[in-house]
């Protein structure tokens, strides 16, 4: 369990100081007030808790640039925050620095349908974006469970994903050009509405460095003309291996779904309660399948991937009949991490990757480590890139079961590797994932990326204590291990 240690009394002394500075580059955008900032002291990882310094709400890309300028010259610490959806803790407040929210920071710039792209800043939800070209027949690709509350500037931070970055990619393939502020103030754009730029690609790697390079202002995205026609298959199977089976069935055929997303019984279960979805309740497993294009690509490639369900053992496909039941079918899906509530007081929602084929091994493997945690477990997922959601339901107020939880969810992610795959798919690594780093990374490639960090954010001020579990100093070889959040050099960044 990560602990946070409280502002010490230096921190305090400065906090009012600090507030009032930040008040005359934001007005009206500064919240001091220990009641008010309750409402920041957490992420969607609601295990960990601390509320920030002082919360400052920009309006403009000058205001963010100021007032970075301001804490890099006062040395003051920084946490960026889009709608604090993040689901690894990389948006968690520290305890002696400004978290700087991009709420405000709203505004769709620009629609520009001759280039396929729309510019626009931060804090404009995923959701919005395609609300804002619907009515020309485009939409924006990326959609991930939470994209009706999560921000594109919070995307481009985590390389988000969602159900259909199958066949249309993850943010980083659909993202043309950001505006970003350094820490220390200067503004600089990257990328563009042209395909590709020439040098080296900072684009990319800003693109899900969690806020720890600096603060993007003006997202360039593409957006792409809505298909002719689609259709959602709804398969059930009466097992999770089955299921994953009909995963690498399909992709091996050389069909590549729109869609591609997988539930367990306990998931079904608590969806089917809480929207309706239709979802057969006798399924200890769910597929739900897109197929979208020009109508006789969609009726071709929907009958083969039912006939492959049901060579694989299937035991139910329903075609949707029409756009209204296709959504039907995509919102139990969407709503399954909240529908997961009926299913326990709390749940710890885990992201992984694995190649497809290891699909099954790894729904046992988990089934063993549920047994062996006592914890039962919901599993919901992009099952079409490998991209495991597992929800470990467990009770917070029950004594060790937080804790057991963690371990658990550890002891899957490490599975994730073992089997060739990856800490995270599209949550981030935030403090959830940190000291699991070295599972997948050796010290070589630690130091490589703490390097990149280092050109970037030479004090180390940007979002400090996440990601790596050990830090390194800038222009010197020193090394401290961070350990419960804390470290045993007090000038470094900590929690």
């Amino acid at each position: 369990m990560l602990t946070l240690p409280a502002p010490d009394a230096a921190i305090l002394a400065r906090r009012s100081e600090i507030a009032s500075a930040l008040a005359t580059i934001v007005p009206d955008g500064v919240i001091a007030d220990d009641r008010a900032l309750v409402a920041y002291e957490s992420d969607g990882l609601t295990a960990y808790r601390q509320a920030p310094m002082i919360v400052v709400l920009p309006r403009s890309t000058e205001e963010v640039s100021r007032v970075l300028a301001y804490c890099t010259r006062e040395q003051v610490r920084l946490v960026p925050r889009g709608a604090g959806t993040s689901l690894s803790g990389g948006a968690l407040g520290l305890a002696d620095a400004v978290t700087i929210g991009l709420a405000r920071m709203n505004r769709i710039l620009e629609i520009d349908l001759d280039n396929r792209c729309v510019v626009a800043q931060p804090g404009v939800t995923n959701l919005a974006i395609s609300h804002a070209v619907r009515g020309s027949g485009f939409y924006y690709a990326p959609d991930p469970s939470s994209q009706i509350a999560c921000t594109i500037g919070g995307n481009v931070a985590e390389n988000s994903g969602g159900v259909h970055c199958l066949k249309y990619g993850l943010t980083a393939n659909n993202l043309l050009g950001i505006e970003l502020v350094l820490p220390g103030g200067e503004i600089i754009r990257l990328g563009g509405k042209h395909l590709d730029a020439e040098g080296y690609d900072l684009l990319g790697l800003v693109t899900g460095s969690e806020g720890m390079l600096g603060i993007v202002t003006e997202v360039t995205v593409r957006v792409l003309k809505a298909p002719t026609a689609a259709r959602a298959l709804l398969m059930g199977f009466a097992s999770s291996e089955a299921a994953g089976a009909a995963v690498g069935a399909v992709i091996g055929a050389g069909i590549i779904p729109a869609g591609m997303e997988m539930m367990d019984g306990k998931a079904i279960a608590a969806a089917e309660a809480f929207v309706s979805a239709g979802y057969p309740s006798d399924a200890e497993a769910l597929l739900i399948v897109e197929l979208d294009g020009p109508p006789e690509e969609v009726d071709e490639l929907s009958s083969r991937v039912a006939e492959i369900a049901r060579q694989v053992g299937a035991t139910s496909v329903k075609a949707s009949r029409d756009d209204a039941e296709r959504a039907r079918f995509w919102a139990g899906r969407k709503a399954a991490f909240p529908a997961a509530g009926r299913l326990a007081p709390d749940y710890y929602c885990m992201d992984g990757t694995i190649p497809r084929h290891r699909l099954p091994l790894v729904l046992a493997r988990i089934r063993e480590l549920s047994a062996h945690y006592r914890l039962e477990v919901a599993n919901v997922f992009h099952a079409g890139d490998g991209n495991l959601h597992p929800l470990i339901l467990y009770d917070a107020n029950a004594p060790g079961e937080l804790v057991r939880a963690e371990e658990f969810g550890a002891d899957i992610l490490r599975l994730c590797v073992e089997v060739g795959g990856c800490l995270t798919g599209e949550h981030g690594v935030g403090v959830e994932k940190r000291d699991l780093m070295p599972v997948m990374f050796n010290a070589t490639d630690l130091a490589v990326q703490q390097r990149l960090k280092c050109a970037f954010d030479p004090d180390g001020r940007m979002n400090p204590g996440k990601v790596f579990p050990t830090l390194h100093r800038c222009a010197e070889e020193g090394r401290v291990h961070v350990h419960h959040g804390q470290t045993r050099r007090p000038d470094l960044p900590r929690f």
